[in-house]
């Protein structure tokens, strides 16, 4: 070989990059491998197919009271629980409640009432709540899941109540409990609507009243006159007071010099002082001066009896007591009153009603309706025409003479 020729192929081959070994393709990897991949870290739920076809995706919720609590949502399809998980796991992880499918409208309910209802409310709201949710709600509803409570269920239970004889009233105060139980229910993103909402309740008849016409409160008046409690109605017929405003009142709350009273307690059946009905019912009342000169004569009544009672009077502050001090039992005092109404000869009546001659008497004499809602302390002036909408056809009358009035006038004053 040419010593030239065998020169310039070493030459060239030292010239040559270094040929470098090929990468090994990677494996592929084992199935054991690849479950632990996919596989979800803890407390980011869990979804599986069932037997039925149907697929399933669990979501752990953590411990509550020594139980784990889980959401389980399903679908059709993989996908379709997968978004639901996800979204649950969005709301989880932003501290939003995540309802359990589980929970009964039972659990639901007694939660309410102690959670919200009892530090909200006076004790004798909270016992007449409770007594509805456990005498009528959840006998028939509260074994069902909260989520699945339909207004055909709500629809259903009322229609019951109605044909156990429940009265109208009632039924709708149940529906009332019930509407806002599920309110916050929906508040709280627990559920998606209100079952209780999107049902009427029953129409409750409408009961005329038939207060006093101002020859009968007259009469009334006249028989009460030198009674020991005359007072009591003097102040119940003029201004409108519940019996249990009446019955809480105390001569602090009696301004003599101003004619005024101001409505700031209420005894119950059981003799406990509570606030008043609403806030609209701690009002201050002018009083007539007919009133007045009732109150002072029943001051010097009572002066007269703190005297002959001695050591047993009980000082309660109150204007209508007992002849030791303490507060009056509401049956004594409808007795009393039903005594006076035999006495004067009118129609019977309840002592409720004193409250509705005060405001048709003030209605029919033309004082505004408005001024008659803050009298008796109605919290919307819908209240007061409704409940008094029998005087409203003599309003209409007195309105039509003094227009014709009016009308007239002008047209003799174009004339002249």
């Amino acid at each position: 070989m040419n010593p030239e020729r065998t020169e310039n192929i070493i030459s060239e081959a030292v010239a040559m990059p270094a040929l470098t070994p090929t990468a090994p393709m990677p494996k592929r990897p084992s199935a054991s491998a690849r479950k632990k991949m996919h596989k979800r870290g803890r407390n980011e739920g869990t979804i599986y197919q069932r037997s039925d076809g149907r697929w399933c995706a669990a979501v752990d919720l953590g411990w509550e009271n020594g139980k784990r609590k889980r959401k389980y949502l399903y679908g059709s399809t993989r996908a379709e629980v997968a978004e639901q998980m996800t979204k649950v796991l969005r709301e989880k992880a932003q501290g939003l409640p995540v309802s359990v499918e589980r929970q009964t409208v039972g659990h639901f309910l007694e939660d309410w009432l102690e959670q919200s209802v009892r530090p909200r409310v006076r004790p004798r709201t909270f016992e007449s709540w409770r007594l509805i949710v456990r005498r009528h709600i959840v006998p028939a509803l509260g074994s069902l899941s909260l989520q699945k409570l339909s207004p055909q269920n709500v629809r259903t239970l009322l229609n019951r109540k109605l044909a156990d004889g429940l009265s109208a009233q009632t039924v709708r105060h149940i529906r009332t409990v019930l509407r806002r139980a599920l309110g916050e229910a929906v508040k709280f993103g627990l559920i998606v609507r209100n079952s209780a909402a999107l049902v009427d309740g029953p129409r409750i008849p409408h009961h005329e009243i038939h207060p006093f016409t101002p020859e009968e409160a007259r009469r009334f008046l006249d028989a009460a006159r030198g009674e020991r409690l005359e007072a009591l109605y003097s102040v119940a017929l003029a201004v409108g007071v519940r019996r249990g405003e009446a019955l809480g009142l105390r001569w602090q709350d009696v301004d003599f010099d101003r004619r005024v009273l101001t409505a700031v307690q209420r005894v119950n059946g059981k003799l406990r002082f509570l606030e008043p009905k609403t806030e609209r019912s701690r009002r201050t009342l002018s009083v007539p001066d007919t009133v007045v000169a009732a109150l002072r004569t029943h001051r010097i009544r009572q002066l007269e009896e703190r005297l002959a009672a001695g050591r047993r009077w009980q000082d309660f502050g109150l204007v209508f007591a007992t002849r030791v001090g303490t507060p009056l039992e509401p049956r004594n005092v409808h007795r009393d009153f039903k005594r006076i109404l035999v006495k004067a000869g009118v129609p019977d009546q309840r002592f409720h009603d004193l409250r509705h001659a005060a405001a048709s008497l003030l209605l029919a004499q033309g004082v505004s309706p408005r001024v008659v809602m803050e009298l008796l302390g109605h919290s919307r002036i819908g209240i007061t025409m409704d409940t008094y909408s029998h005087v409203i056809p003599s309003l209409m009358r007195e309105a039509a003479d003094k227009m014709d009035q009016i009308l007239a006038g002008g047209s003799e004053a174009t004339v002249g």
